[in-house]
Formats: structure tokens, C-alpha cells, sequence
């Protein structure tokens, strides 16, 4: 996890929201095409690494509102990448594509295990050798 600064789009009184998105439904032209966690907007939030996040805002009136959307990929340094934007009522068919894009490119989130008793089965030194491995730089 990642403590990154969520931006908010357009005015705070207005629509506005971020998601991380896990899978993209292409049947959809519509925000709910993103599916994933809602986070809170205008503050900082835990977000796993290498994330896709999609961010929402509206300003003007609420008759005729002004729609703009960004597309952000979460980095190790808590920085966000934009990687696009969209303006206009057509902005979830905009984005779409370019976000399940970024979902393939991402791969898949690495499954991590919490403790078991599974972990009695191996020796100390196992045990040790695997955190020295773990804390070593990267070869290069």
C-alpha cells in the first residue's frame, strides 16, 4: 500500500469521487463500467502499488454541469501518473478502453499470505535465508 494525496476535481459541493479500479465492464459506456473501491477525495489514502485510479468531478450548476475525469497509476514514490483525461458526458466511454489498458499492463496483484501454522513446517534458518533473500537489493 501506497499513502498517495487523492485529488478532488470540480467544487466540493458538486458531484466528485475516485475509485480504484479492478476490472473494467466493456459492456458498459457509463461510470459504473469501472468497477473497484471507492476512496475519499481531497486527502491522502492507502492505495496499493501500481493501482489504477479513476477520478471524477463536476463544477458549474446543477442543471448543466462541467464533467472531467482523470486517470492516475498509483507509483512507490506516492506520486500519481496521469495517464488520461476526459471532458463531457462522454467521459466513461472515453476513458474506458485506456483503463482497461492500464488494468492489463498492470497484471495482476501479487496474492501475499498472512502467517499460518504452515510456516512451523520450516527450519529457522529456512526461515532467515528467506528474509535475507527478501532484503537484499535487486541484482543489476
Amino acid at each position: 500500500m501506497v499513502a498517495v494525496e487523492i485529488p478532488q476535481l470540480g467544487d466540493e459541493r458538486r458531484r466528485n469521487w475516485a475509485k480504484v479500479v479492478n476490472s473494467v465492464d466493456d459492456s458498459l459506456t457509463t461510470g459504473w463500467a469501472f468497477e473497484g473501491e471507492f476512496v475519499a477525495t481531497g486527502g491522502i489514502q492507502d492505495v496499493p502499488l501500481d493501482s489504477v485510479l479513476v477520478v471524477y468531478g463536476e463544477r458549474g450548476s446543477r442543471a448543466n454541469p462541467l464533467i472531467e475525469a482523470h486517470v492516475y497509476v498509483v507509483n512507490a514514490d506516492a506520486t500519481l501518473s496521469r495517464r488520461g483525461t476526459a471532458r463531457g458526458k462522454a467521459w466513461a466511454r472515453t476513458l474506458r478502453d485506456q483503463v482497461a489498458e492500464l488494468l492489463v499492463e498492470a497484471g495482476p496483484a501479487p496474492t501475499r499470505l498472512s502467517w499460518s501454522p504452515d510456516l512451523m513446517r520450516y527450519s529457522d534458518a529456512a526461515l532467515h535465508e528467506e528474509l535475507r533473500r527478501r532484503e537484499a537489493p535487486p541484482d543489476g
